[in-house]
């Protein structure tokens, strides 16, 4: 027979956070039943917001980390990162910063993985990296975890993750860069698409065995990538690629 739960704290969770939330739960204050002294981390991901999600929680008017132990009659609000606001002063929830405009990507996130590194955004990605590959990936390089797997944030290591909402490639990007406020650091062609190495100019005279005759004859500027040599000039593709690029960039704002 189940235990009846002898106390209760009042929760809200503000902003994204809510996307976690059942929909009666959302935008709206609610109690939550429990036994002993639970640290605050535990609740939380019980009611199915990953701790990656959060960067400030307020209890009773109070700015706690995760180790706190939920009272009785406690009020707790719970913020999501604040990418754009410096909020340091108040809260001390990660021993590193949050921010930190490097990825990890798991298998559902490949196009995104290109159009990020299109924006010169360091990005790891293989169509094979398991959870455990990621989770290491992300501690031993202080990526932050981008993914569809919500459950692949549950995981206690993890300090760095965010779940991406849309399952659109292009509402993605817009999607990371107003997540991450990162629309003044973008770099576009400064890295590889297909292995996320850095791109610089190469001379022409150098690479002429690798070019086709009309390449050589209609274009003179080419970069390569120091990682894996393969070589890039702004060819028909680049139009397109650009007009992408700006749309992305002029509608994200």
């Amino acid at each position: 027979m189940q235990k009846k739960r002898e106390y209760s704290a009042r929760f809200r969770f503000y902003e994204e956070l809510n996307d976690f939330l059942p929909s009666k739960k959302r935008k709206q204050t609610f109690d939550f039943w429990f036994n002993g002294h639970p640290g605050i981390k535990d609740p939380i991901e019980c009611l199915g917001v990953p701790h990656t999600e959060v960067d400030l929680i307020v209890v009773n008017g109070e700015s706690v980390d995760f180790h706190y132990q939920l009272q009785n009659g406690d009020f707790v609000s719970v913020y999501p990162v604040f990418e754009s606001l410096d909020i340091t002063p108040i809260v001390a929830l990660r021993e590193k910063p949050l921010r930190r405009t490097a990825f990890v990507l798991d298998v559902h996130l490949g196009k995104l993985a290109r159009m990020l590194r299109l924006l010169g955004f360091d990005v790891k990605y293989k169509n094979d990296y398991d959870d455990p590959e990621i989770v290491q990936i992300s501690l031993d390089e202080n990526r932050i975890i981008l993914t569809r797997d919500r459950r692949l944030l549950f995981a206690k290591v993890i300090t760095h993750g965010y779940w991406v909402r849309s399952t659109i490639p292009e509402q993605q990007v817009k999607e990371i860069l107003h997540r991450f406020d990162l629309h003044e650091c973008t770099k576009p062609f400064h890295r590889c698409i297909v292995c996320n190495g850095t791109i610089n100019p190469v001379d022409k005279q150098s690479i002429l065995d690798r070019l086709q005759p009309k390449t050589i004859r209609y274009f003179h500027e080419f970069h390569r990538c120091k990682k894996c040599d393969r070589i890039y000039w702004q060819g028909s593709h680049f139009v397109k690629i650009q007009k992408k690029l700006d749309q992305i960039l002029e509608t994200g704002h």
